[in-house]
């Protein structure tokens, strides 16, 4: 098992050249330059490799467990956190008026993509807490802020999300959990399932962000609000006092990600669990899409780093694996040398490229939704919205590809548990089941932000892709940007299809939502890959191997990988009716 390795130069580059970091420029008071952000990530890298790393294996095979109601993490786990905590990274972009530093978030989805490429059982419980807290900073009173914020951004104290319901999924119109006024608190009750790191002994204190109905509130999520409901009550200092009447029910036997304890949750068997209102009455659904749509982002950077995790583990097998005769037939091949082998670890590593770039690009978008003034901010708004399930959803399913063909560069090892490279195919699969399935993701692609404005954000990103491969048709980089603007032709024409669609049947039009969502990917990949190669073609801190790296993997995703696009537009252009015509009646035996 090959050893992970944070890939701090393809990050640096994706940040300052593909992402352009320096947008953010003129909104920050305190501009981070390179050597600060290489520096920080350098640490970052340690903190992944030397710490998080190690115990990935470890914890696939002991897992968690509940003993006496309390849910025992993986050996190690406890410590990681620890060091995690204590080295400051949780509060990277925190708030710095409730401890945390400031910095902008892009900062922290590099960090992260280490933790979680290190260990995405490990990194699911920071990236809940981050979730938390960015719903308490934007939704809390100033008291609960006080309260909670400084120890959550320290890491002394964890936080969870509480949503889905034994008979509601992903239909939050459903939720039945009560929350009951009880003078200026709310008592509890209620049980909540598939909650990640929903109990554990890493930190002090674990804060539930709980979805619950008030007495007579309004059906569906109109009538849903938001409650902070501790593991433990606090004193009026502000210290641990009394356990609060939370209880793990139990964890779940899963597929993958073994070490991330997934808890069924009761609240409120006894006298009810003490939770404290976020927001207004009736309007958690607000809340909950902030910790929704930071967590989906988050998972979209889970894909890119168990691929990464996967891609580095097949390519040191290929280089050292011999099987069948080198080329010259004078003695045996590292397999690496066989065509096929270069093909799946090309496939592997160009959709890496382009999903790292989507990443950080979208990472300094989100910056300039908060930070941005007037119009830029308004059009960074849109913009993050209309790549958040692009994020999630795409690069989730490339994860899916890009994990399996680790295992097929493994040949039969693979297929054995000793060789690690099957855990990263385990865990990597409930990535398009997390924070709303991949076909949520695409309906409300087509459905929330197409549909929505008429397709306004839409035709606003594609003009923006035209420009610059128009002016990249004359330039080294004219190959791929023909074969670029060959594929937003016809994305242009399947948007437009889609829209009619949707004005016409907004139900039966979302059969078109999942092929619309991967047709953007590859797109938006391919402007983004050819953005990367024209900048390093220009960038002195590159040398010629890297340069010449960019090249390769351009060139393949633009013959190999784009054309998949065109599958998908040929299914939204002609394939309409077929779904339409779908009924349950057509499966009956």
């Amino acid at each position: 098992m090959s050893e992970y390795l944070y890939p701090i130069n393809d990050i640096l580059f994706s940040l300052r050249s593909v992402a352009k970091t320096d947008r953010l420029t003129p909104y920050l008071e305190d501009a981070v330059d390179y050597d600060l952000l290489e520096a920080i990530l350098g640490e970052a890298g340690k903190l992944a490799e030397q710490v998080i790393a190690p115990i990935n294996a470890s914890g696939d095979k002991e897992g968690s467990r509940v003993e006496n109601g309390e849910v025992i993490e993986a050996k190690g786990f406890k410590e990681a956190f620890k060091a995690y905590s204590e080295g400051g990274w949780i509060g990277l972009s925190g708030d710095p008026e409730y401890g945390g530093q400031g910095l902008p978030s892009y900062v922290a989805t590099a960090v992260n993509e280490g933790v979680q490429a290190a260990n995405l059982a490990f990194s699911l419980c920071p990236l809940l807490s981050l979730g938390a807290i960015e719903a308490i900073s934007l939704h809390a009173s100033a008291e609960l802020k006080n309260l909670y914020l400084p120890k959550m951004l320290a890491g002394e104290w964890a936080g969870t999300m509480n949503l889905t319901e034994p008979a509601a999924g992903s239909d939050l119109a459903a939720i039945a959990c009560k929350a009951t006024p009880d003078g200026d608190v709310f008592r509890i009750k209620g049980q909540k399932i598939f909650i990640t790191w929903g109990d554990h002994q890493m930190s002090d204190n674990i804060i539930h962000l709980v979805l619950a109905r008030l007495p007579n509130a309004p059906d569906g999520v109109k009538g849903i609000s938001l409650f902070i409901v501790p593991k433990f009550l606090l004193d009026g200092e502000g210290e641990l006092a009394q356990r609060n009447d939370v209880q793990v029910v139990s964890v779940e036997h899963k597929m993958g990600i073994h070490a991330s304890p997934t808890c069924v949750m009761s609240f409120g068997d006894k006298e009810g669990a003490v939770g404290y209102l976020v927001g207004q009455e009736n309007e958690g659904i607000k809340a909950m899409f902030t910790m929704m749509n930071n967590a989906r982002q988050g998972v979209g950077l889970q894909g890119l780093a168990i691929s990464e995790r996967a891609y580095q583990q097949a390519l040191a097998y290929a280089q050292e694996r011999k099987q069948g005769m080198n080329a010259e037939r004078t003695g045996r091949a590292a397999i690496i040398e066989h065509p096929d082998v270069l093909r799946m670890l090309m496939t592997m590593k160009s959709q890496i490229d382009a999903m790292r770039s989507l990443i950080y690009v979208a990472a300094v978008e989100n910056d300039m939704s908060h930070l941005a003034l007037g119009d830029d901010k308004k059009h960074a708004i849109a913009r993050t919205a209309l790549y958040t399930p692009i994020v999630k959803g795409w690069i989730t399913e490339q994860a899916q590809e890009i994990t399996s063909l680790a295992v097929q560069v493994h040949g039969g090892m693979g297929f054995i548990e000793e060789t690690g490279v099957a855990q990263h195919a385990r865990d990597a699969r409930i990535l398009p089941i997390y924070e709303g399935t991949n076909g949520i993701q695409a309906i409300d692609l087509i459905g929330r932000k197409l549909h929505s404005d008429k397709g306004a954000a839409m035709m606003s990103l594609l003009a923006d892709i035209e420009a610059e491969v128009a002016e990249w048709q004359t330039s080294s980089v004219s190959t791929y940007a023909n074969k670029v603007k060959a594929v937003l032709d016809q994305a242009k024409t399947a948007t437009e299809t889609c829209l009619t669609a949707m004005q016409k049947n907004p139900v039966l039009g979302t059969g078109l939502a999942y092929s619309y969502m991967m047709l953007m990917g590859y797109l938006v990949g391919a402007w983004l890959q050819v953005r990367a190669l024209h900048a390093a073609q220009n960038d002195e801190k590159l040398d010629e191997s890297q340069k010449s790296s960019w090249e390769h993997s351009v060139a393949f995703y633009c013959d190999h990988v784009l054309p998949r696009a065109l599958g998908h537009t040929y299914s939204i252009m002609f394939g309409s009716a077929t779904v339409d015509n779908l009924n349950k009646n057509v499966f009956n035996r």
